[in-house]
């Protein structure tokens, strides 16, 4: 779980649908070779019979990803709440007011960087976003990511589709290197978090020993990066 102020817990593997770069539904998006909607000559994508709820009447419905709004907050609030009370995914002790968050959206969104969510069935299941590692302007191209999900929305492949679009759209605004601040216990591994990033690239930069005291007990930090950028200046 990414930590921070924020943080993550994830572990999945289900399609979701990207709103945020999908041609389709966002006109700014590049649109890919390989899609016959924009290239008449590709071949059609085959959908995944054991993860498509047309065939698969099991199976769980695709997640949407796209940028968050204000009306989101009480969703993302309520799903950060949940791992603040119960859990070392944060090292927050007190889940901030629905208000903190429209403030973070704000302040996100006014440097250029992702605030996404992961909508099923019309409901936020999950969010993502990258803020400045360090306040100071000479990093200003280097961010932390922070992804949770709702406790029901583990492992359907939602932190895999989140992470993806954040480091997509982080590349995007100009971003170089991201990082994650992923909280474990005492010379422990950082769970389906950590997995989750060495998916997508992410290499082991270190461990802050002992850094956080919650339930009673020292936690340990990991920290990973990864570059997405080659933009300097």
């Amino acid at each position: 779980m990414t930590n921070g102020m924020d943080g993550a817990h994830v572990g999945d593997d289900r399609p979701a649908t990207n709103q945020a770069t999908n041609p389709a539904t966002n006109q700014g998006a590049a649109s890919g070779a390989g899609n016959p909607a924009t290239n008449p000559g590709a071949a059609p994508r085959a959908a995944n019979p054991a993860t498509n709820p047309a065939t698969n009447p099991g199976a769980a419905p695709a997640a949407t990803i796209r940028p968050c709004v204000p009306d989101d907050m009480a969703a993302v609030a309520r799903i950060y709440a949940h791992y603040v009370q119960t859990s070392i995914a944060t090292f927050e002790l007190e889940p901030p007011a629905v208000e903190y968050w429209r403030g973070r959206l704000d302040e996100i969104g006014g440097l250029g960087l992702p605030f996404l969510v992961a909508e099923v069935g019309g409901k936020v299941v999950g969010y993502a976003f990258c803020s400045r590692w360090r306040p100071r302007p000479a990093y200003r191209q280097t961010v932390e990511d922070s992804i949770y999900l709702a406790p029901d929305a583990v492992g359907q492949g939602i932190g895999t589709a989140l992470l993806g679009a954040v480091l997509t759209e982080c590349r995007a605004a100009g971003m170089r290197e991201v990082i994650a601040v992923i909280s474990t216990e005492r010379d422990g591994r950082g769970g389906a978090s950590q997995a989750l990033h060495e998916r997508h690239g992410f290499r082991l930069a270190g461990r802050l020993v002992a850094v956080g005291f919650k339930y009673g007990r020292w936690l340990d930090t990991i920290v990973m990066q990864r570059s997405v950028g080659e933009t300097a200046g």
